[in-house]
Formats: C-alpha cells, sequence, structure tokens
C-alpha cells in the first residue's frame, strides 16, 4: 500500500467518525520557540492550552514535520531522519479512552478490502502507564489483545506532557512485532526494534504544575475537560504495510536513495552482514541524500529559503550535505537536478502543490547547489594552503581551530577537511574541532533559552485573553468606542499608566491594525476619559488579542474607562496603497518573469514597499522597466479591489496565492486586484480601486540570499517625491556638464573615459617617480651581521611598486651571499613595509616574516608572510625610518 493511499486512508476513516479533516500547516509555525512543527500536535496546542476555543470538538490530521536536533546522526542508522509525517485525531472536550482505543483498533485490523490497514491482530502489543487500570481493562474489553500481551510501563515511557506546565496525561502506545527476524521475543520491554511502536493515544486529563524532567512532574489536578491527542508516525506504518525494513526503503523515500546509487554506481546495502548498529559508510552517504533530499524540498516547498541563520541555516546544512555526501560517494557534477524531481515525483502524490510550484523550489534549491560547489573551491585553496603552512613548521596536525574557522566560515563540512588532509598525510586535531563546535553549540542553546524564556512569560496576555476576545473593527473602521480592559508595564497587569509613561493598552473594541503579513500596525491615538495615548505599536501576542503599545501624552490612564480609538487617516491611507502596491507588483512580477517567481515575503509600511522573491540571477534594466510599466498599468486601468471571506480550500481552489511561511485559519482572506489578475490570500488593509494607490516606481533590486531576490518600490507621494527629487538632481547634472537631460549618459560617459586617461597617466608619472627616488638600490648595500642588507623609505611606494622591487634588487644580487631587501613606503596613506630574502638567508635562518613583524611594531601594526617574502603595516608613518633600523638590529643580534 502506497503511502499516500495510507494517508488517504486515515483521514477517510477519521471523517467517517465525525472529525474534522484539517489541512497540515506549513513546516514554518507561529511559535517562536520552534524552528520547524515537529509533532503532529503542534498547530493543535492553543486549545489544548486553553488559549483559544476550537471550532470543532473532533479533528484528524497528516501534519508534515522536521526535527534536527540529531541531524549529525541521519544515516548512521536506518531510524534517524528529519522529515516526517504524523497521522493524528483529536478531541477536545469530546471522547475519550473508551473511543480512542476502539478506533484505532478498528483502523489497524480492518481488511484492506473494507478500507483499513489489516495488519494481524496476533502482532500487536498495547503499553499503557503504570497504574492505568481503565487503559487495561478497555484494551482487554475492546480489543483481542490478551493480558498478556499489555505492557505497564513508567513515566519515561508512558506519560506525556510538554515539557513545561500544562496539560498532560498517560498514554497507551501500540507496538507491532515484525518477527523474530527483528529480534528477541518478549515485547516492547525486551526488544523495540523487532516490537516497533506505531501509535501513541495521550489521554490529557491533568494539569501539571511543574515539570522538571519527563519523569519527574507534580500534578495540579483533572483539566476541565478531558482531550485525546494521538500521533502515529506514517512512516513507520508505510515502512509495515510494505514490507520494509526501514522508513528509507518506503516509496516516498526509497526512488531517491535508488537514484543516487545509480548516479554513484555504489550498492546500497553495504551495512548486511555487519556489526549490529555499524553502517558502512556507502548506506550512511546514500540514506543521508535521500532523506535531506526530500526534507529540503517540503522545506523550500514552505516558504524556507537558505541563509546563515535559524531555518535557513537548518536548510542550507540539509543541501549541503545532502551535495557533500554525493561527492563522497564519488559524484562531483551537480547532484540536485537529478535527485530533486524524483523525490517531487513520489511526494506530489499528497502534497500536489509541490508539482505546481517545482520551478520555484528547483531554482532555489539549485543555485544553493552551485554556491555550495563555489564555497567547495574555495574552502579547498584556503585548507591547502593551511596544510602547507602545517608541513612547513614541521607539524603533523592541522589546528582544530583551522578545522572550524573552515567548517564555521565558509561551511567546509568537517568529514571533508579530514578527508582532504589524510590525502596530503596529515591528521586533523578532531577533538580541538569537537571542543569548538561544543562551544558554539552551548552558545546557541544559550541564546535560544534566553529568547525563549523572554518569550515564554505570556501568562498576562493569556490571563486578558481569558476575558474575551478583542472586537477587532480594523476593516469597516477608523474610530471605534470601547473601553480598557486592561494595562500592563514591564510585562506586569498595572490599574494605572501615568503621563510620560509607555506601556500596553487592551480595549475590548480596537480599529487599529496589529502587524502581520508584513504590514506595519497603524499609527494614531486612543482617547480614554480626557487621557490621550499616542499609540507607537499594535502586536497579537496570543490570537484573538490586540494589544496597543502606547506612550501616555495627558493622563492617567484606568482600567475600565471608556475609550476612542482613533486611527490616523492619512497613515492608514498611505498604508492602504503601500500594500495594495505589493500585490500589484507581485502580479506584474510574475506577469513578466513567469509563474515561478513566488513571493517570500513583503513589508510594507505608508509610502513605501518591498518584495521578496524566489529568482536566482539579477534583473536587467529592461526587465525591472517592464515590471514597473506592467505595475503602474494596472493602477491606471483603476482596478477593482475586493475582499471575500472562504475556506481554505475553496481558496485554493479559485487559485488564491498564499504567502509561504503563514498559517491560516479555517476561513481565510482573498484579495482580488482585477480578478484573476491578482488573488493573494491577506489579512491587510486595502485600496477600494488599483488608481487609488497613485504613482508606483521602482527604486532598487538586490539579492537577499541564493535563490532569493528583493524589490523596492515607493508609491503614492513618497513616489512622486522620489521622482521630483531625480528630476531635480537630473537638472542639476544637466546644468554642470552643459548638456540637455537627453544627451546626459553619453556625456558622462565621454567625461569618465576621460578622467581614466588622466588617472592612467598620473599613474605612469607616480612610478616614475617612485622609481627614480629609488635610484640603485644595491648602492645603499651594506654588511649586517654577515648579511647584505638593503634597507630604504621610499617615498610615495605603495604596495605593488615595493614589492616589485625588493623582488628585483633580490634578483640582481643574487644567491652567493645571504640577502635582505627590506623598504618602507606612504603612499597611498598608512605606512608599509615588505621584506624579501634569498635563499642563503633562509639557510642562515632568517626569514621575512619575523623580519616584517619587527618593522610592523614600530610602525604600530602588523603583518606576515611567507619566509621569502612577506608584508605589513601600521599607522604611524613618521617611524618608516625607526622600523628599518628595527630591521637592521634584528640582523645584526
Amino acid at each position: 500500500m502506497e503511502t499516500a493511499e495510507i494517508r488517504r486512508r486515515w483521514l477517510t476513516f477519521f471523517e467517517g467518525k465525525g472529525h474534522a479533516v484539517v489541512p497540515s500547516a506549513p513546516l514554518i509555525h507561529e511559535d517562536p520557540n520552534l524552528l520547524f512543527v515537529n509533532a503532529g500536535m503542534v498547530p493543535f496546542k492553543p486549545y489544548f492550552l486553553g488559549q483559544e476555543t476550537p471550532a470543532w470538538t473532533r479533528a484528524t490530521s497528516v501534519q508534515k514535520c522536521v526535527r534536527t536536533g540529531d541531524i549529525d546522526e541521519v544515516g548512521k542508522t536506518s531510524r534517524h531522519g528529519t522529515f516526517f509525517q504524523m497521522n493524528g485525531n483529536f478531541s477536545f472536550g469530546d471522547y475519550f479512552k473508551r473511543d480512542a482505543i476502539a478506533f484505532a483498533w478498528e483502523l489497524l485490523t480492518t481488511p484492506q478490502p473494507e478500507g483499513g490497514y489489516g495488519l494481524d491482530p496476533e502482532r500487536l502489543w498495547a503499553t499503557v502507564y503504570t497504574d492505568d487500570d481503565e487503559a487495561e481493562q478497555l484494551w482487554l474489553e475492546l480489543t483481542s489483545i490478551p493480558k498478556e500481551r499489555i505492557v505497564r510501563r513508567g513515566e519515561a515511557d508512558n506519560y506525556w506532557s510538554m515539557g513545561v506546565p500544562g496539560p498532560g496525561g498517560p498514554c497507551s502506545e501500540i507496538f507491532y512485532d515484525r518477527g523474530e527476524e527483528y529480534g528477541r521475543e518478549g515485547g516492547p520491554e525486551v526488544d523495540e526494534d523487532r516490537y516497533m511502536e506505531i501509535w501513541n493515544l495521550v489521554f490529557m486529563q491533568y494539569e501539571l504544575s511543574a515539570v522538571r524532567s519527563k519523569a519527574d512532574f507534580d500534578v495540579a489536578g483533572p483539566l476541565p475537560a478531558q482531550n485525546v491527542d494521538t500521533g502515529m508516525g506514517l512512516e513507520r506504518i508505510a515502512s509495515i504495510l510494505q514490507g520494509v525494513d526501514n522508513m528509507y526503503e518506503i516509496d516516498e523515500v526509497y526512488p531517491v536513495l535508488e537514484k543516487a546509487a545509480e548516479m554513484t554506481g555504489r550498492t546500497y546495502g553495504a551495512s548486511s552482514g555487519q556489526t549490529a548498529g555499524d553502517s558502512h559508510p556507502d548506506d550512511v552517504h546514500l540514506r543521508v541524500v535521500a532523506d535531506h533530499v526530500r526534507s529540503s524540498l517540503m522545506l523550500i516547498g514552505d516558504g524556507v529559503t537558505p541563509g546563515n541563520e535559524g531555518r535557513g541555516y537548518v536548510l542550507r546544512r540539509m543541501l549541503r550535505r545532502a551535495v557533500r555526501a554525493m561527492r563522497l560517494l564519488g559524484y562531483e557534477d551537480p547532484a540536485l537536478p537529478h535527485l530533486l524531481p524524483v523525490s517531487m515525483e513520489r511526494m506530489s502524490a499528497s502534497y500536489p502543490e509541490l508539482r505546481t510550484g517545482f520551478d520555484r523550489i528547483a531554482q532555489i534549491a539549485y543555485a544553493e547547489e552551485q554556491a555550495f560547489r563555489r564555497t567547495l573551491a574555495q574552502g579547498t585553496t584556503i585548507l591547502d594552503t593551511a596544510v602547507s603552512r602545517t608541513k612547513e613548521s614541521g607539524g603533523d596536525t592541522l589546528a582544530g581551530e583551522q578545522a572550524f574557522a573552515l567548517h564555521d566560515t565558509y561551511g567546509f563540512p568537517i568529514d571533508l577537511t579530514l578527508e582532504m588532509a589524510a590525502e596530503q598525510g596529515l591528521k586533523v586535531d578532531r577533538d580541538g574541532f569537537v571542543r569548538l563546535m561544543d562551544e558554539q553549540r552551548q552558545r546557541a542553546k544559550a541564546d535560544a533559552k534566553a529568547k525563549k524564556g523572554g518569550h515564554a512569560n505570556t501568562e498576562v496576555w493569556k490571563e486578558l485573553r481569558s476575558l474575551g476576545a478583542t472586537d477587532w473593527r480594523a476593516y469597516e473602521e477608523l474610530t471605534t468606542q470601547g473601553s480598557v480592559v486592561g494595562l500592563v508595564r514591564d510585562g506586569a497587569r498595572v490599574e494605572e499608566l501615568e503621563p510620560g509613561q509607555t506601556g500596553q493598552v487592551v480595549l475590548d473594541r480596537t480599529s487599529f491594525y496589529a502587524e502581520s503579513g508584513g504590514q506595519i500596525a497603524d499609527s494614531g491615538t486612543i482617547v480614554v476619559d480626557g487621557a490621550r495615548l499616542l499609540v507607537r505599536d499594535v502586536q497579537r501576542p496570543v490570537k484573538g488579542l490586540v494589544v496597543h503599545t502606547v506612550e501616555v501624552a495627558d493622563g492617567p490612564v484606568r482600567v475600565g474607562q471608556e475609550s476612542s480609538a482613533e486611527v490616523d487617516p492619512q497613515w492608514r491611507i498611505d498604508a492602504c496603497q503601500a500594500h495594495s502596491g505589493t500585490h500589484v507588483v507581485h502580479a506584474a512580477l510574475r506577469q513578466v518573469l513567469g509563474p515561478s517567481a513566488l513571493q517570500s515575503g513583503s513589508y510594507n509600511k505608508p509610502g513605501y514597499l518591498r518584495l521578496d522573491f524566489a529568482w536566482n540571477q539579477s534583473l536587467s534594466a529592461d526587465a525591472r522597466a517592464e515590471i514597473e510599466h506592467v505595475a503602474n498599468l494596472a493602477v491606471r486601468d483603476d482596478l477593482p479591489v475586493s475582499a471575500d471571506w472562504m475556506t481554505l480550500p475553496e481558496a485554493r481552489e479559485r487559485g488564491a496565492l498564499a504567502l509561504f511561511g503563514e498559517t491560516y485559519d479555517e476561513q481565510v482572506r482573498v484579495i482580488e486586484i482585477g480578478g484573476a489578475w491578482s488573488r493573494e490570500l491577506c489579512g491587510g488593509t486595502h485600496v477600494r480601486h488599483s488608481s487609488q494607490i497613485g504613482a508606483l516606481t521602482l527604486t532598487g533590486e538586490s539579492s537577499v540570499g541564493s535563490g532569493v531576490r528583493r524589490l523596492e518600490a515607493y508609491v503614492g507621494m513618497n513616489a512622486l517625491q522620489h521622482l521630483a527629487t531625480e528630476r531635480a538632481l537630473v537638472a542639476e547634472l544637466s546644468t554642470i556638464v552643459k548638456a540637455p537631460a537627453a544627451d546626459l549618459p553619453e556625456r558622462v560617459g565621454e567625461l569618465v573615459a576621460r578622467l581614466r586617461e588622466v588617472e592612467k597617466e598620473l599613474e605612469k608619472v607616480r612610478r616614475e617617480q617612485v622609481a627614480a627616488s629609488a635610484g640603485s638600490l644595491t648602492d645603499a648595500a651594506s654588511d649586517v651581521g654577515g648579511v647584505t642588507y638593503i634597507g630604504q623609505h621610499i617615498s610615495g611606494g605603495a604596495p605593488d611598486d615595493l614589492r616589485q622591487m625588493v623582488t628585483d634588487t633580490r634578483a640582481q644580487l643574487g644567491e652567493e651571499r645571504p640577502t635582505v631587501v627590506a623598504l618602507t613606503g606612504d603612499g597611498p596613506g598608512k605606512p608599509v613595509v615588505v621584506v624579501a630574502t634569498n635563499g642563503a638567508a633562509r639557510a642562515k635562518g632568517v626569514k621575512a616574516g619575523a623580519l616584517v613583524r619587527v618593522a610592523a611594531q614600530v610602525l604600530g601594526g602588523g603583518g606576515g608572510g611567507k619566509d621569502d617574502l612577506a608584508q605589513g603595516g601600521g599607522q604611524d608613518a613618521t617611524k618608516v625610518e625607526d622600523a628599518l633600523a628595527a630591521i637592521e638590529r634584528e640582523l645584526g643580534a
């Protein structure tokens, strides 16, 4: 049974049991404590925490998940992976243990022709929490599992919590016996390789007041309502139903592995017959490729782009690990163009949007591979230099600091450093590298903990949200009447804010737009019984609650007072122009470049917009001009702008574009400009007709990451002011160069060409002057400690001049006697010193790099280089003669 069919049967079964089918949330989640959704229940967490009320009492989903905590272990065994899918069914105060167990048993054991999974009941085991007599009795009553196949386990295995105070409860797990060829008999307690966990039924029934560890917590009491949260790993059940050993061999993963093996000429399965847990390197690399290609496909599909931090860094690391693994298998050509389409073909059966968006996905992935190939070339050069210096110093081990710098600064994998160093007869200080990596991880963990701790104190917002959702009127009104529900200062609720203080105000009704979807918050005032509050920011710290950050101009303001929320009307008009302008530019971009140029992020404020989009090359001047032209035609044509609410499936069916990474409710708002010309999901404020956007002018186009470009533009009065400024600048230039505006490009080009010719002549004169001032350097030679030494200052000498002069002079003096040539210069700007030694001097132990450091210290700087030629510099140009004298003293010592 294919994985897509297993997924379909799950959703069909639970829909038939009255569950609402909830689409998978994007992998990018709004929870700032999570990089990615890492469990099936994450999108439902606000319901279990009581922060929000679900629209249904029972739901089901197949949730996309990514876990990266043990990414370095991926491939070493057949159990570790990053992307996975979690089948889940959930009850919010509806059914509990009885139905959860009955549903699970029915779906698992119903024959496949009748819509179930058809598992043999004789192979199923159950575990229950150590004192959960009720669950054990239900297994005995509702299923054919005998008592000897029901195992009681403690907190570490069969008690669930979120790791923080909140809901928790016992759980009951279902295991499948894969047979004696997989391990020892005796149930999950004996061998969890043979007895594979396939389903976990969590019975949330208690409020936990403290969670010190998985097995150490306090139970405050029962929850107001009993909930069910279950999870079945889709890849695990697929491996069973497809009769394969592990997730790497199921239909959604193995084709990529197979393609990689074909491309590299390797055979998967080389680990067979080896010691348990000891995988052959070829198998490890092939698994890394299969896992990371699929994970990268899904992450890019959900709007992640490669970067140097956060989610982008995780994606970059996965893509590069996959490319590196192919290289270690002997394949050095671009690999992703062969592998990514294979993964898309398999995954699109469940996620058809991958096929329609594949051009964008491929563009980003392939650009990252090309960037990494350049990184490998650069890293190889740096590694070769480090290896040479290590050998020259007589060492046989590359320092851990150098290996770490290659990894951290250049993205050069440690495995590749080990391999290439070994090829040149060197070891690598792996312990030093690991120590530095651990230090970096500890810093990252500390930073994440600090961020988590800073965000975790949301109790005050939860308390205020429990009083009721904010009646939000931003779409309909600019001014609303209401009352002050709560005041917050320095993270704590207060009863009053005084004049001059800054704090947060929660109203029962507001017309202020809260920052979201790239649009910044409204500006304006809140008037409260004579007090005037200047609104500086508006946010939604928890869903359903609008919070205004204010500065109290006149006051005081107290909880319970009547309020008038008054949005600055000009601010709102300008904000609407910018947000509608963003949609227009996006549509124009896609019309000019094609449908793969999809928005991946945006920011707009009154008068200004920027739009990030998937593209792997800079736009030509003609392309930018055409995009601007198409956008302004849409403004001129006065296209109608409409906003309609509908379900997410309805919006997708109509072709509405969703912003990657955004999480949407069941009901979504679709903004249309000119009908199908621009149709996007959006919660922002907009004009009513495109002509109200006013002028629109593109001001910049740049790169913001691998495969991502950024357009910037002014709209409305800001656009007109920008054009007026440019017009004045053109007029001023015309006056200066004495040419009409139309002739400016040609006139300025002529001036630049003439300037370059003059610069060349000046440079020629300067070099002649430097050479003349240098004279015959060999005439200045003297004997210092048995070394022929020339030390001279060349006025105006630039580094390139000095390097040429010291090497020429060294050649003139030959190799008969030890020779050192040291020159200082002062052009341009700061003093510089260059030293050259011949072979005889180096044989005597005289090294150019050491002498340069002596001189540079006198100059107040530093330097270095090779033994035969080195360069340094400093800050104090008055010390150049002293620097030469210091070299002479060093030679005579």
